[in-house]
C-alpha cells in the first residue's frame, strides 16, 4: 500500500464528506492505493455516524473511535500503530489542510529519501493572538531541537516513512514534537514543505491559549529525557556535588570566622546567629537530595527494558 492518512478529529461532522471526497479525488487522480483512518477522540457530535457512513462507500475507510476524549497525541499514536502503507500522512480534518500536498508530500519522502516532511503554512489565517506566540514558540524549538530548517513543528500536515512512526511513542501532548521524537529515534533526514492554509469552514477551535504553556513544559521534558534520560546522575549529581560543595566551604568559613574572632579577643559571635550558617546547610541538604534523586533516577533507567533498545540502520 502506498499511502495511510491518519486523521485525528473530534466534533468534525460536517467536514468530513467534504475532506473524505478531496482525499479520494487525490488519490485517484495519482493512481495510489491508500487508506484512510479516521481517529475519532470521543466526539460527542455525530461525526461516527458519519464516518460509518462513508466507511460504507468506501472500503478503504477505517475507524478508530475512543470512548472518550483523550486528545491528539493518544489519536496519533495509535493510528500509527494501525497504519500499514509505506508513507504515513498526518493531517487534520478540520479542511485547513490541503490533500492536494499529498502527492508531493509522498514525493519527497519515497524520491528524496526523507524520514519525515512537515508542512509549513508560511501565510496563515489565523488571528495575531494566535500567530505571535506561534512564532516565538516555533523559534523555541528550533533552538532547543536543534532542527534548524523546521518553521512550524505544529503543522498538522506531515509525511512520515511507515518505520518511522513505529519506532516512536506519541503521548501526552508531544504531537507538538513529533519531528524532535524523530530524531532523538535515530531519523535526522528531516524535510519542510510550504504548504497552503485554508481558512476553517465549520465549528470552531478546539485549543486554547493554555496549549502554549504546555508547549513549553513539553519541550523542557523532551530537552530532559534525550540529554539525560539514560544518565540522570550527570544533570542532578553534577548539581547536588556542587550545591554541597558550595555549602561546605561556606560552613568553613563561618568557622573559620569564629575562630579568629575567639582569637582576637573580640566578641565571638554565636555561629547559629549567622544566617549564612543556616544558608550553608541548606545548600549541603539540597546537594545531598539532588545527588540521591541522580541515584535513585540510575536505579530506574539501569532497570528500565528500553534502556538497552537501539536503532540498527544497517548490519552484515
Amino acid at each position: 500500500m502506498d499511502i495511510s492518512i491518519v486523521i485525528p478529529l473530534f466534533n468534525e461532522e460536517e467536514s468530513l464528506p467534504e475532506l473524505t471526497s478531496w482525499i479520494e479525488r487525490v488519490m485517484s487522480e495519482n493512481g495510489f492505493s491508500y487508506e484512510i483512518i479516521f481517529v475519532n477522540d470521543g466526539s460527542t457530535d455525530k461525526s461516527q455516524e458519519v464516518i460509518r457512513s462513508l466507511a460504507s462507500a468506501n472500503p478503504n475507510i477505517h475507524s478508530i473511535a475512543f470512548s472518550r476524549n483523550y486528545g491528539k497525541s493518544p489519536a496519533l499514536n495509535v493510528g500509527f500503530g494501525k497504519a500499514c502503507g509505506d508513507v504515513i500522512i498526518t493531517m487534520d480534518a478540520d479542511l485547513q489542510d490541503s490533500p492536494d500536498e499529498i502527492p508531493e508530500l509522498y514525493r519527497m519522502i519515497v524520491g528524496e529519501g526523507y524520514d519525515l516532511v512537515s508542512g509549513w503554512k508560511k501565510k496563515r489565517y489565523d488571528p495575531l493572538s494566535k500567530t505571535i506566540p506561534t512564532k516565538l514558540f516555533n523559534a523555541t524549538a528550533r533552538k532547543v531541537s536543534g532542527i534548524k530548517n523546521l518553521h512550524d513543528f505544529n503543522c498538522g500536515l506531515k509525511a512520515y516513512r511507515n518505520d518511522v512512526v513505529k519506532h516512536i511513542e506519541v503521548y501526552g501532548d508531544m504531537h507538538r514534537y513529533i519531528p524532535y521524537l524523530a530524531k532523538n529515534a535515530g531519523y535526522t533526514k528531516i524535510g519542510e514543505k510550504v504548504v497552503q492554509h485554508q481558512a476553517r469552514k465549520y465549528g470552531h477551535t478546539k485549543f486554547g491559549l493554555d496549549r502554549f504553556v504546555n508547549g513549553y513544559l513539553d519541550l523542557a521534558t523532551l530537552w530532559f529525557q534525550s540529554r539525560f534520560g539514560v544518565k540522570p546522575m550527570h544533570l542532578f549529581g553534577l548539581l547536588g556535588s556542587a550545591m554541597f560543595v558550595i555549602g561546605f566551604l561556606a560552613v568553613c568559613a563561618v568557622l573559620i570566622l569564629k575562630i579568629v574572632s575567639i582569637c582576637s579577643s573580640t566578641f565571638a559571635f554565636y555561629v547559629t546567629n549567622s544566617v549564612y550558617f543556616y544558608l550553608s546547610l541548606a545548600c549541603m541538604i539540597m546537594g545531598l537530595q539532588f545527588f540521591l534523586t541522580g541515584f535513585i533516577g540510575e536505579l530506574i533507567t539501569r532497570n528500565s527494558p528500553e534502556r538497552n533498545n537501539y536503532l540498527i540502520a544497517e548490519e552484515f
